[in-house]
């Protein structure tokens, strides 16, 4: 009876697993059914194209790696610095020319550093915050002066003349090209060296061939004494760039240039000028009109003022039309206006205009550079040939550089313009500290 139990049990047990799979059978295949019949159908294209998706966009991404680390390669040999910062000033990644003009030697490549840690440079610091609180690309020049830990060393780190471009980039990054300028700056230097000593060198033969040519003007008879009266003409020219080159190499190696400074009544400066310009003046029929306070005085060096106001009024008249006015007008303004200048005293505003052609567009940005020649029209006075004896510098290319040199050392600022109604140069000087005689009406 016992035995025939357990087979009993064992049979129902059987009979109960086995019903249970079959209808586990029947409800896998009423799930499956459809999705072999229809689903399945639709899903297989689906996923051959996402396999196919996936494999051009795992394609891309390793050209774009690729690229990036081609990027990466010529920017490390570019002749330029570049670097990027996050939006926390970390140095992210520079080159080669980068860690070379900044002595980065601290950092190495993968690293994530703030990058005042590396380089204590202000100028860079505030170039890439105004970058990216602007969000607009900024250029600027300063000197760097390079920091490093080793005391022995810094004796022999050089400063380096340096300039920068900037521009943002997403997430609040910005990336900056570095030029090291210190290169020209020295070509430069040593260029005017040279032609400095070439200059000094010059004076002395020139001086005789002038005592030569004297004598023989003393002893010919016209016609002959015409190619003489010539051969003056020439050296005395070739003995005013000499002197002129000399002096403005003076006063670019010492903008700061000692001036016996003194009271000078402007107005009266001026008239004294355009006096010694009569014969040009009538030459051409030009004349002057003046408006502005009556009674200005300025601290200032009078021969070179005198000399500022010689060079740009004999432009004037060369390049005026014949029969036409130059116009002088000044101005007192707060010394805020003008540039670098931390005085509250009130300044002058000094405007030249006159009547000719105007500077050609292209040439405005260049016009106070030495040896400048621009549009030959003009450069090219229509009056007159040469030099002139009032100026002695005319037609050199150095007349306007030198006055800006000139203003400079005044602490002022010189601009070249065209006026938008003679059509004229428009010559703008602004002087600071007025030490002046004036009415209260007259300060604007």
């Amino acid at each position: 009876m016992l035995l025939l139990g357990f087979f009993l049990g064992l049979a129902v047990g059987l009979g109960f697993w086995f019903w249970q799979q079959v209808q586990l059978n029947r409800y896998l295949e009423r799930v499956i059914q459809p999705l072999n019949s229809h689903s399945y159908k639709i899903a297989l294209p689906f996923m051959s194209r996402f396999r196919q998706d996936m494999s051009m966009v795992k394609r891309q991404q390793q050209d774009l790696q690729q690229s990036l680390a081609t990027y990466k390669e010529l920017l490390d040999f570019a002749p330029l610095g570049y670097l990027q910062v996050d939006e926390e000033n970390q140095l992210l990644w520079c080159n080669q020319q980068a860690q070379e003009i900044l002595h980065l030697q601290r950092w190495q490549p993968g690293q994530v550093r703030l990058l005042l840690e590396l380089v204590r440079s202000y100028e860079l610091d505030q170039l890439i915050e105004q970058t990216r609180d602007w969000q607009k690309p900024q250029v600027r020049e300063w000197v760097f002066h390079p920091s490093c830990e080793d005391a022995n060393a810094i004796v022999e780190l050089k400063s380096l003349a340096l300039r920068a471009s900037s521009l943002p980039l997403p997430q609040g990054r910005v990336g900056v090209f570095l030029e090291n300028r210190q290169p020209l700056l020295d070509l430069n230097q040593e260029r005017d060296r040279s032609f400095s000593d070439l200059a000094h060198e010059l004076r002395t033969p020139l001086t005789s061939i002038r005592l030569v040519a004297e004598t023989l003007q003393t002893r010919l008879e016209p016609p002959l004494d015409r190619w003489v009266n010539r051969l003056m003409q020439e050296v005395d020219r070739l003995i005013n760039l000499v002197q002129s080159w000399l002096e403005l190499t003076q006063m670019e190696t010492n903008p700061t240039m000692h001036l016996n400074l003194e009271l000078v009544e402007v107005r009266s400066l001026i008239t004294s000028v355009w006096e010694t310009l009569e014969p040009l003046v009538q030459r051409q029929s030009l004349k002057m009109i003046y408006s502005g306070p009556p009674t200005i005085s300025i601290n200032a060096d009078k021969s070179r003022m005198y000399q500022v106001f010689v060079n740009l009024l004999d432009n004037c008249i060369k390049y005026s039309l014949s029969h036409s006015t130059i116009y002088i007008e000044t101005k007192i303004i707060s010394s805020p206006d003008i540039l670098y200048s931390n005085s509250q005293s009130p300044g002058l505003e000094i405007n030249i205009i006159d009547s000719g052609d105007g500077f050609a567009l292209s040439d405005l940005p260049y016009v106070f550079d030495r040896f400048y020649r621009g549009d030959k029209a003009r450069y090219r006075s229509p009056a007159t040939e040469g030099s002139t004896a009032t100026t002695g510098i005319a037609g050199s290319g150095l007349g306007l550089a030198i006055v800006r040199q000139i203003i400079i050392a005044h602490g002022g600022t010189i601009k070249a313009m065209n006026h938008p109604q003679t059509g004229g140069a428009w010559i703008q000087i602004l002087l600071p500290e007025i030490v002046a005689n004036f009415s209260r009406q007259d300060y604007s």
